[in-house]
């Protein structure tokens, strides 16, 4: 979960989402796996690594992008995993699960790995109107039973302070979307599809929207996942169990060939042409006409 942008008319709106994922059971459950990111504005993390994953050692981001600086030196699997931020098995309590100030790192999922997110400070920002187009990535096109994209109150202030539940008002409940549904991106990174939702702040809003799912009317494990602090309920697909593999035979070891002894050579002919040579000779200087050879 990470909070990202800024939108403003005559006060600032910053955007952040908190994602929770509801995943259907199923007979044989498996873990549940959420990938994606709001990408629009986007999640401190994607930001982060939209701009820096190509050049994430340049010193002039410590002076130019100071808080993605301090998550890239906190830990920069942060930002190599931006799609895969998501918390598990929260059953419904978003809230317990995801305690207030680890909001955008949905309570500190993976340890450590995300909690750089949490820190306020000078967090890049988007300039919005306070009606706005919220753009979420589903990378691995699992649709949601609900999207619940909530606004910072008035008097939030990221600079300085972390993001709580009670900071949040909701402002939009997309309702079920289906698996597959959503546009596709030219960014062959973005393989999924792309999930749009249109928000409105209220005037003179000033502080962070955030998303979280809710209990869908099925009977789910509930997965919370933060891409930025949007919340999303997903479903995923049940994995298909593949047979097990039958145990290859052995191969019986090569026998290597038992070394061939050298060939005798052969006797030269040269001498059984000379011997006949000579035979021949003998013969006919006998002066018998009807001599032959005797020599073979």
């Amino acid at each position: 979960m990470s909070t990202a942008k800024h939108a403003r008319r005559t006060a600032t709106v910053v955007f952040a989402t908190l994602i929770l994922l509801a995943t259907a059971l199923v007979s044989t459950a498996g873990t549940a796996s959420a990938h994606g990111s709001a990408i629009g504005p986007e999640s401190r993390n994607y930001g982060c690594w939209k701009r820096w994953g190509s050049d994430f050692q340049n010193p002039a981001m410590a002076t130019q992008d100071p808080m993605c600086w301090q998550a890239w030196q906190a830990d920069s699997t942060a930002m190599w995993n931006w799609n895969s931020l998501y918390r598990d098995n929260v059953g419904g309590d978003h809230q317990g699960q995801v305690p207030d100030g680890q909001l955008c790192s949905g309570g500190q999922t993976g340890g450590t790995r995300y909690a750089a997110l949490d820190n306020p400070g000078n967090w890049r920002a988007a300039n919005l109107s306070t009606s706005f187009t919220w753009r979420m990535h589903d990378q691995a096109l699992h649709g949601a039973d609900y999207i619940r994209i909530y606004v910072t109150r008035q008097g939030y202030n990221p600079l300085t302070q972390r993001l709580r539940w009670a900071d949040l008002e909701l402002r939009h409940d997309t309702g079920r979307i289906l698996p597959g549904v959503g546009t596709r991106e030219t960014d062959p990174v973005l393989n999924g599809v792309t999930i749009s939702a249109n928000v409105t702040a209220p005037a003179g809003a000033d502080g962070t929207s955030c998303t979280r799912s809710g209990r869908p009317a099925t009977p789910t494990r509930t997965t919370t996942s933060a891409a930025t602090s949007t919340s999303v309920a997903y479903r995923t697909r049940p994995r298909r169990r593949r047979p097990p593999r039958r145990p290859r035979r052995p191969r019986p070891p090569r026998l290597r060939p038992a070394p061939r002894r050298p060939a005798r050579p052969r006797r030269p002919r040269r001498r059984r042409v000379a011997a006949a040579a000579r035979c021949r000779t003998r013969s006919w200087a006998s002066g018998t006409v009807a001599s032959r050879p005797t020599c073979g």
